[in-house]
């Protein structure tokens, strides 16, 4: 079984910076595809960035030029580098993690941007 558990949301000032962090645990031997979602309210849940093992990057056009998404395969992990935020960005993050045919999600965590 996989445990996917996302850290690092909070509270931001427009303008301002937060690194989200997921860790995969379990019995794990190689991850294909890892990413961040997200949702807002009242809003359907929409990719904001994707890497896949050999380290190819796909992000969101809303988030091009202000996030950077990076993985360490030693620790099954993924972060995402959140610069630049704005009021649009508040929405809860949810982790994914690709392993032994199944996307394994996070419980997500609660990015807020006030404006």
């Amino acid at each position: 079984q996989v445990q996917v558990v996302e850290s690092g949301g909070g509270l931001v000032q427009a303008g301002g910076s937060l690194r989200l962090s997921c860790v995969a645990s379990g019995n794990i031997l190689s991850i294909r595809d890892m990413g961040w979602y997200r949702q807002a309210p009242g809003n359907q849940r929409e990719l904001v960035a994707r890497i896949s093992s050999a380290g190819l990057r796909n992000y969101a056009d809303s988030v091009k030029g202000r996030c950077t998404i990076s993985r360490d395969n030693v620790k099954n992990t993924v972060f995402l580098q959140m610069n630049s935020l704005k009021p649009e960005d508040t929405a809860v993050y949810y982790c994914y993690v690709d392993y032994g045919g199944l996307r394994h999600w996070g419980q997500g965590t609660q990015v807020t941007v006030p404006s």
